[in-house]
């Protein structure tokens, strides 16, 4: 019946302890709407039941709280010391991660999910400790209150005047394997604190005429209460099976700003993607006046970002200098259906009457577009946000474009003498003049120079073609205002001149970067090696980014992948690998190796490094890490994203050419699987018939010796030292060919003379050779060879006892022997029925017969000529087979001659030598 009662989360425990598998653990938290409804105390009840029923619970930190009944429920329980954080003379107690992960308890208590650690920390936040403890496949129990939920944070402070710091993304909540709502009513609660059950009497005092009255608990209550069951409906709908089928074609486009209250504009623009159940989209629209911003207001603005990415947005970056027009075509390319904007965004600096507000120009630009305009106002705590002025191109000089701004306008002077000769007006005139600024405006760098040669162009005219000439007075009282008009339209023209080249500027640097993640993708698809895969990631994000990579690699062992020895590849402005490898800094790369999450520079975790470390991942599987060197500057958001592109494609790469390895891992053992099966059939066939040739023959011998007369008992003995000896040959071909698929046959190469070697290797050769009739062709020159006699013998043994076995009594087997070049001939022929042209090309393979079956019936196990293959080959030569003239089969191989004499004999292996 104990069992029975188990919850299912034990017998999960359970079945992890049984089959040692193991896997995330499970998140739970304790949900309420303020402080003192007891998250806590329901919390420790609900460990010491877990605990009652076997279960391994500690633990981790739970807050000090002055409420004894909740404190008298951790008795009983196992706590983890706490780890001491010293901090501008305060000794602050937080979580001991390291301690919990060494530990590996089944359940761990850790209180206050939103809390911020102390400096010094591993991580910023403790939801960060909670989700290392959860991948360790450690379950945790936790507590959190509504006011912390990231998106609803500006609600709550609306509601009562106070901006909570410590907050969590909405994603930490909503992944939560479980949520249990601690409920209670605001009248019990505000009764707890005037008790003195939930904050000390000064504390609660304060409390009661601030945060908890009526109004505001009752508000946060029913917050709290939508917000669970809005995560219940996103599950309901996740399991409901008409869930695959639903679709939706809302897009919710976000502005991305630096001002203080753009955080409000996104966690709204987070509701309502939630609401609509739409896609959700962040834009920044970079302009020319980026470059003034303050670092304050850059740091603000990476904040949004990352900000707008924890609430699930998908960050896109554009450059321009129209803002409302970038954000309308955006929106009509990419089907956004809702912007949402600040307040401070719809006001349009200016003067004058009838300036369209930003609001109004984006709504004239995309009409079909729903816009909402968010109320910003700012809270006390934030400074006065003065957006960045507009953009001013720097007046700067240099020495080189002042020398080519006075040559263009000496040449135009010129032409334009000659143009008053030939009797040109001087409306001409000026045309040239104005050409000449605008040469200027394109070939040098910033305005200053087109505002000197737009000045000096009007001066020059005025001094060496109105009358009276060579002064700078002008008779005409129009020529004023041709002046005027004359340097406006070379100011003009240079301005936009200078924003052409701007624009040209960041297409290019774009064009660039579409042009590297471009090449980045073919150069993968064409490289099939592993290292060639991490070569090409790192040569193009180096190429990208212009910064020093640390590539951590990875390898399989015993089942786990484990990272390798860092490379670094360093840019010309090169870094001090010490700076880039260290034990600090491997120590990161490891962290995120292991919690496939990124680290270091510019992030909330392990921020101290000297590198940003990003994982190389596909799936669950990571196969690296990268870090790359910041020099106090973290990645914008498109580089971010382009760099994540880039890893992405080549984990994929990777992936596939791990799968690609497995498989043919795979199919090779499937091939000496059926390898191994084929010989074990072979062997168990052919060695039937001589063992029991041998076993009959030896037991006639032995049980009737007398009744045989001498020729029967030397007939008996000769045949069982032939299936002796045919048993021998099998052994010796079986161990060969065993050292040569490990690897472990060694030549002893000597110098022989390959006609003694061959006369050797008859007298070896099956007792059927008395049927057959073989000659030995001897080479007219004595020839020596490099060669192992041994192995050598064995190839011409199973060369000519392949012949009798497939040949009719009484055919003719020919080994010859002659001299091509500075190379031997060994040739064994036949007259026998040949091979078929079909099996020619398998007949080298192990186990096959010239029938084209698995030698199973008879002897013939395929094992002679892939035997004799393989010495040939060693021997640095190949064995051919091909047709005899006119009919038969002949085999040939070739071994390098050392020295030649004359020399000529044959001998006939029936007849003897003539």
């Amino acid at each position: 019946m104990s069992e029975r009662r188990r919850d299912p989360e034990s017998l999960l425990r359970s079945l992890k302890e049984q089959t040692g598998w193991s896997s995330r653990g499970r998140l739970k938290i304790f949900f309420g709407y303020a402080a003192g409804v007891g998250k806590t105390y329901a919390m420790l009840e609900a460990a010491r039941q877990v605990k009652a029923q076997g279960v391994d619970v500690v633990i981790g930190y739970i807050e000090p709280h002055a409420r004894p009944q909740t404190m008298a429920l951790t008795e009983g329980l196992v706590s983890l010391p706490v780890q001491t954080v010293t901090y501008k003379g305060l000794s602050l107690k937080e979580l001991d991660l390291d301690q919990a992960l060494k530990r590996r308890p089944q359940l761990i208590l850790v209180d206050e999910l939103a809390h911020t650690n102390a400096p010094g920390s591993r991580h910023l936040k403790r939801y960060q400790d909670v989700e290392e403890l959860l991948k360790a496949g450690i379950d945790v129990y936790s507590t959190v209150n509504v006011q912390h939920l990231e998106s609803l944070n500006d609600i709550v402070a609306s509601i009562t005047g106070i901006a909570v710091r410590e907050r969590i993304p909405d994603s930490v909540f909503d992944e939560a394997d479980q949520v249990e709502l601690v409920d209670l009513e605001p009248q019990e609660l505000i009764q707890r604190l005037n008790q003195g059950l939930v904050y000390r009497q000064g504390q609660a005092q304060k409390a009661l005429s601030s945060f908890f009255t009526v109004e505001n608990l009752t508000a946060l209550r029913e917050i709290a209460l939508r917000r669970t069951a809005d995560r219940v409906m996103r599950i309901t709908e996740k399991v409901r099976p008409q869930a695959s089928d639903y679709y939706t074609d809302e897009h919710i486009l976000v502005c991305l700003s630096a001002a203080p209250t753009n955080g409000r504009i996104i966690r709204t623009a987070a509701r309502l993607a939630q609401a609509f159940k739409g896609r959700f989209t962040a834009l920044f629209v970079e302009t020319p006046a980026f470059g003034s911003m303050t670092d304050a207001d850059r740091r603000r603005l990476r904040d949004h970002i990352h900000l707008a990415q924890q609430l699930g947005a998908q960050i896109e970056l554009l450059w321009g200098e129209d803002i409302p027009a970038q954000i309308a075509e955006f929106a009509r390319l990419a089907g956004v259906s809702k912007i949402v904007l600040g307040r401070s965004n719809t006001r349009r600096p200016g003067w004058g009457w009838g300036k369209e507000s930003f609001s109004e120009k984006l709504s004239a630009l995309a009409p079909n577009l729903d816009i909402y305009i968010i109320p910003d106002k700012q809270n006390q705590s934030d400074r006065p946000y003065t957006p960045p002025k507009k953009y001013i191109p720097a007046i700067e000089i240099r020495l080189k474009d002042l020398g080519i701004t006075l040559v263009t306008l000496a040449i135009c002077t010129l032409l334009s003498l000659g143009f008053r000769q030939i009797g040109f007006s001087e409306a001409n005139i000026i045309t040239v003049y104005i050409l000449g600024v605008q040469i200027v405006a394109i070939v040098t760098q910033g305005q200053g120079c087109s505002l000197i040669a737009s000045l000096a162009a009007v001066l020059t005219f005025n001094f060496v073609f109105t009358e009276p000439r060579f002064t700078l007075a002008a008779y005409d009282e129009g020529y004023p205002v041709t002046f005027v008009i004359m340097f406006a339209a070379g100011l003009l023209t240079s301005s936009l001149a200078g924003k052409i080249k701007r624009h040209a500027a960041q297409s290019a640097q774009t064009a660039y970067r579409m042009k590297v993640l471009l090449e980045t993708s073919q150069q993968l698809q064409q490289q099939t090696t592993h290292q060639g895969l991490i070569d090409v990631m790192a040569k193009q994000l180096l190429k990208m980014l212009n910064k020093p990579l640390v590539i951590y690699d990875s390898e399989e062992r015993r089942g786990q992948r484990q990272l390798t020895p860092p490379c670094v590849y360093n840019t010309e402005a090169s870094v001090p690998e010490s700076e880039l490898i260290n034990p600090n800094e491997q120590a990161v790369a490891d962290w995120v190796f292991r919690n496939n999450k990124r680290a270091g520079a510019s992030t909330a975790t392990l921020g101290s490094a000297r590198c940003y470390y990003l994982a190389i991942r596909a799936a669950d599987t990571v196969y690296g890490v990268v870090g790359i060197a910041l020099n106090g500057e973290p990645l914008d958001p498109f580089e971010n994203n382009l760099v994540l592109s880039m890893l992405s494609e080549g984990a994929l790469a990777l992936d596939k050419e791990t799968l690609a390895r497995r498989k043919e891992e795979a199919q090779m053992q499937v091939k000496n699987e059926q390898l191994r099966a084929n010989l074990l059939r072979s062997i168990s066939h052919d060695l039937r018939t001589p063992l029991t040739s041998i076993s009959g023959n030896a037991g006639i011998l032995l049980n009737s010796p007398q009744s045989l007369d001498s020729a029967r008992s030397r007939q008996l003995i000769a045949d069982i030292a032939e299936d002796s000896a045919w048993l021998i040959n099998l052994v010796e071909n079986l161990l060969s060919i065993t050292k040569i698929e490990n690897g472990t046959m060694s030549l002893n190469l000597q110098t022989e003379l390959m006609e003694e070697v061959i006369t050797e290797a008859l007298q070896h050769i099956s007792r059927h050779r008395r049927e057959h009739h073989i000659v030995h062709e001897e080479c007219p020159q004595i020839v020596l060879v490099r060669i192992d006699s041994q192995l050598m013998m064995q190839v011409i043994i199973n060369l000519v006892n392949n012949a009798i076995q497939y040949t009719p009594e009484g055919s003719r087997i020919t080994i010859r022997s002659f001299l091509e070049g500075q190379e031997l001939v060994v040739e064994v022929a036949d007259d026998g029925p040949g091979i078929p042209d079909a099996m020619k090309e398998r007949i080298f393979d192990l186990f096959y017969t010239s029938r084209g079956q698995i030698a199973d019936s008879r002897r013939g196990m395929g094992l002679g000529l892939a035997l004799c293959q393989s010495i040939i080959s060693a021997h640095g030569g190949r064995l051919a087979v091909r047709d005899n003239v006119p009919h038969g089969a002949l085999f040939s191989f070739r071994c390098p001659a050392e020295e030649v004499c004359a020399y000529e004999s044959t001998v006939d292996f029936n007849r003897g030598r003539r």
